[in-house]
């Protein structure tokens, strides 16, 4: 029989108890719409059978078919210029007018536009970066995976259980989560060790500083046993959804350890790039520099589809008798024009900057609720990667998973949107436009739906 609880990991389940309740209470008119999904889309549990039906999405709010709005703190992480970015639209209906579409084997001005704003900010630097694009994030992971194998002769790599990269096959067996994973062929040489994940130390250590970062050791150990057969170390700088922050040194051991044996150091950063954390890329708080960065999700301002990769260029240059991207909208012309908007926007309007002191402010209000509310077990957070994990035993460290699932539709009915994983967590993921007055009030809502819980178990 399946056991539920060993899948929730990436998102809240569409199968559990909590949803269908939730579904009944939603408008008979929406349920209508939801059928049809349901009629004629895949059921898998992360999506359909779905959650609402959204009308419109603006700035840091969806709306739903009753008119419904909900602060949306998950958003996929594309909408760190918010929803629906004027700027964003301006563009691209101006390329559509343009050029639209730019065969493979040709290319256009808005593309090479991009590539060039990507390298000027990446943490590889202008001079040694060469960019490749995707249509998603996937894709990218793919296209990082390919090029590590090509460049260093080598077959295998090294990265986190717990871990998500996407949805093909490829990424699903570097990622290491049981409900992308399981009763699948995952491509064999993927070799995976614990994640840094200080609050449930897989080692059995209660605080960084007694442990002597023995996850960053074993990453090295994983890459000295397996004999100069390691590609690449591949991982998100934080752990994405869950908000895994690794040790401040943990990045520079395994760095080290990559150099030493010749594996290239690639680092996920579609959900932590662009501006997320406080800095525009995450691996830029460790003082370590990659051999290659994933971007995506966020690139394309929640309009366009467009991932990428940006690689040094001495592992580029090793590919140049392959294909390891060949995709029909490699250089899309719209979805470049996209990417310059959003960068453009993330400088005019300081967004890292922002999100550094809005995520500080509102670190110090979580830690404040942490204080109050005896379910909350750890409060985490970089800029605005920003996460609440509940527990039932602060001592134990118990997971209060079905605490959170019931936390999340509270604050579904108060206006504000978010999802949970690892089935304990609250993955709060703003966008970086976010107001003082929104944090606030869906820390009021949050803080609010946590007493309503508590207090129900007295």
């Amino acid at each position: 029989m399946l056991n539920i609880d060993k899948l929730k990991a990436e998102g809240d389940l569409s199968i559990s108890p909590k949803r269908r309740e939730w579904l009944e209470g939603l408008p008979q008119y929406i349920r209508s719409i939801l059928d049809e999904d349901s009629k004629y889309f895949v059921h898998q549990s992360l999506s359909t059978p779905c959650l609402n039906v959204v009308r419109r999405a603006y700035g840091s709010y969806i709306e739903d078919y009753s008119g419904k709005k909900y602060l949306d703190f998950h958003g996929n992480t594309v909408h760190n210029v918010g929803f629906s970015n004027p700027k964003v639209i301006k563009a691209v209906k101006e390329q559509l007018e343009d050029l639209s579409f730019c065969p493979r084997r040709y290319t256009n001005v808005r593309a090479i536009e991009l590539a060039k704003r990507l390298v000027e900010v990446s943490p590889i630097g202008a001079e040694n970066s060469r960019v490749l694009f995707a249509p998603g994030g996937a894709e990218a992971i793919e296209m990082a995976y390919d090029l590590s194998v090509r460049s260093t002769g080598k077959i295998k790599t090294v990265s986190w259980w717990d871990s998500f990269h996407g949805a093909t096959m490829g990424a699903k067996s570097v990622g290491g989560e049981a409900i992308f994973r399981a009763k699948l062929p995952v491509v064999s040489g993927t070799e995976h060790v614990p994640p840094p994940y200080c609050y449930r130390c897989p080692y059995g250590h209660r605080d960084v500083e007694g442990c002597n970062l023995v996850c960053a050791e074993m990453v090295n150990y994983v890459i000295d046993k397996n004999a100069g057969d390691v590609a690449a170390v591949i991982a998100e700088p934080i752990r994405g959804a869950h908000v895994v922050v690794p040790p401040k040194e943990y990045w520079k051991i395994v760095k080290e350890g990559c150099e030493e044996e010749g594996a290239a150091l690639v680092f996920d950063e579609i959900l932590s790039g662009l501006g997320r954390t406080g800095k525009m890329f995450a691996c830029e708080h460790y003082d370590v520099v990659p051999d290659i960065v994933a971007i995506g999700k966020s690139l394309g301002g929640g309009i366009m589809p467009i991932a990428g990769i940006i690689a040094k260029k001495e592992l580029a240059e090793k590919v140049e008798n392959w294909s390891i991207g060949h995709f029909t909208h490699e250089k899309n012309p719209v979805c470049a024009a996209a990417g310059i908007a959003v960068l453009d926007i993330i400088r005019e309007e300081r967004l890292v900057e922002r999100a550094d002191a809005m995520g500080r402010y509102a670190m110090k209000r979580m830690e404040e609720m942490k204080e109050e509310h005896r379910l909350i077990g750890d409060v985490r957070g970089v800029g605005l990667f920003l996460a609440i994990e509940l527990v039932r035993d602060r001592e134990k460290r118990t997971k209060a998973s079905d605490e959170a699932e019931e936390v999340m539709y509270k604050c579904f009915r108060e206006g504000l949107a978010f999802k949970t994983t690892g089935g304990n967590i609250l993955s709060l993921m703003p966008p970086l436009t976010v107001s003082r007055d929104e944090m606030d009030k869906a820390l009021d809502i949050i803080d609010g739906a946590i007493r309503e819980v508590e207090n129900k178990q007295k």
